[in-house]
């Protein structure tokens, strides 16, 4: 069976996000301190991984090692179960759930970004597309973040960093992207920048979230 699942970055008023903040931060760390996320991130730190069109090896002839280094990628980067509770309901009591009180709560419709994917996860081709010392700029874990206006402002230098490329950086981090868009659709490469410019111009507030969606 397949799987769907979306990252989405959407902006809101800092009493929201202060609001969020108690159910939706202890999250983010319990996805921090999985067992094993830590050493795999240090790992692809590293050993960052080559072209990941040399991955799915039909001859098997990738070290153990080479083995090894993915799969910790792929842990990290995939959606994790804590944070997903937030889609599943991390409350039965008060009936939340992330699409309904967060994603369609956005302060503004034009500073989100949302990337839904088919049997593929939006942040390992956005993570291996721009390699670990860039993604090491970007706050939260692994595309999971709250964030208060004054943080999206402070953050703001970082996150360009991370994501201002040179005519040849920029073909790199592309030829590495491996997810395929609509004509009108922005890429993880793109998306992310453009609303975290937009949030600190409006003085907003952004949370980021990675979740299976079915």
């Amino acid at each position: 069976m397949g799987i769907t699942t979306a990252w989405a970055i959407s902006s809101h008023d800092d009493p929201f996000i202060e609001g969020l903040g108690p159910r939706m931060l202890p999250l983010v760390e319990a996805e921090r301190d999985r067992p094993g996320a830590r050493r795999s991130w240090h790992r692809w730190h590293r050993r960052p991984l080559p072209d990941y069109r040399t991955w799915w090896n039909p001859y098997g002839q990738g070290s153990a090692e080479e083995a090894e280094s993915l799969d910790g990628f792929w842990e990290l980067t995939a959606c994790g179960d804590h944070v997903q509770e937030l889609y599943d309901g991390s409350s039965p009591d008060d009936g939340f759930w992330l699409v309904r009180d967060v994603w369609e709560e956005t302060a503004d419709t034009d500073v989100m970004f949302m990337s839904v994917q088919n049997k593929d996860y939006a942040v390992a081709s956005l993570f291996h597309a721009i390699g670990p010392r860039r993604a090491a700029l970007l706050p939260g874990w692994c595309g999971n973040f709250l964030l208060t206006s004054t943080q999206v402002q402070e953050t703001l230098p970082r996150v360009e960093r991370a994501l201002t490329f040179t005519r040849e950086e920029w073909a790199a981090a592309q030829d590495q992207d491996w997810l395929e868009y609509a004509p009108d659709e922005e890429s993880v490469l793109e998306g992310p920048l453009r609303v975290w410019r937009r949030a600190a111009e409006a003085g907003l507030g952004l949370c980021g979230v990675a979740v299976k969606i079915y």
